[in-house]
């Protein structure tokens, strides 16, 4: 695990920024990725707990000139990582905002209410998951979508990169259906679930329209 990375560890248990070897070996593609869980040109998106910025980058790609990234992580180590990937792979300065903040507590943080809000390999971590749940959903738009990015519920020696066992403990990987009871109690239907192979899933849910 990335050792820069322990404010992150200490908050959210399993969760800090891995080594970008066996990231990008496991995340080969990670464009594919968000345009698998529905993320599609013109959206304003929020990158919760973006990291070193290995879905921020292609999220921005994907939005386009018109759509917008906020890029939310509460290490500031990582931002800056992730800011030298976006200015090396050309991406305007304008085209992604920077907010260095706790996850849990978003109402006061984000400046805008995005369509779409994603979370990648963190939510397993977040000692009180039904409170970013609701902190999810007062900030997105009616009709927005929240997606998570999970290891399945598979022990850690099954899951292996470049040989070896990588992920959270086991005890501490959640199923889509463990997922769903932390997440729709707040107010979200389900819109699905996408598996992401070789190891994880995406679920993404849906925040009502207001009728």
């Amino acid at each position: 695990m990335n050792k820069g990375s322990n404010v992150i560890g200490d908050k959210f248990p399993a969760s800090a920024m891995p080594d970008g070897d066996w990231w990008r070996a496991l995340w080969p593609d990670p464009e594919g990725v968000l345009r698998c869980l529905g993320i599609d040109f013109g959206l304003t998106i929020l990158d919760l707990c973006c990291g070193d910025g290995h879905f921020t980058v292609p999220m921005a790609h994907i939005v386009g000139g018109i759509g917008r990234v906020m890029a939310l992580d509460l290490d500031s180590d990582l931002l800056e990582r992730a800011k030298v990937r976006a200015e090396a792979a050309g991406i305007p300065s304008t085209a992604i905002r920077w907010l260095q903040c706790d996850a849990c507590s978003l109402i006061n943080s984000v400046p805008s209410h995005p369509d779409y809000v994603f979370i990648a390999n963190t939510f397993h971590g977040v000692p009180d998951k039904q409170q970013l749940a609701r902190e999810v959903f007062n900030i997105l738009k009616p009709g927005g979508q929240f997606a998570i990015v999970n290891w399945h519920h598979r022990s850690k020696d099954e899951t292996t990169v470049l040989g070896q066992p990588r992920g959270p403990e086991t005890n501490l990987r959640m199923t889509p259906e463990a997922a769903m009871d932390e997440v729709l109690p707040v107010g979200f239907r389900l819109h699905g679930v996408v598996e992401l192979p070789p190891y994880h899933y995406g679920i993404v849910f849906d925040k009502p329209k207001v009728s």
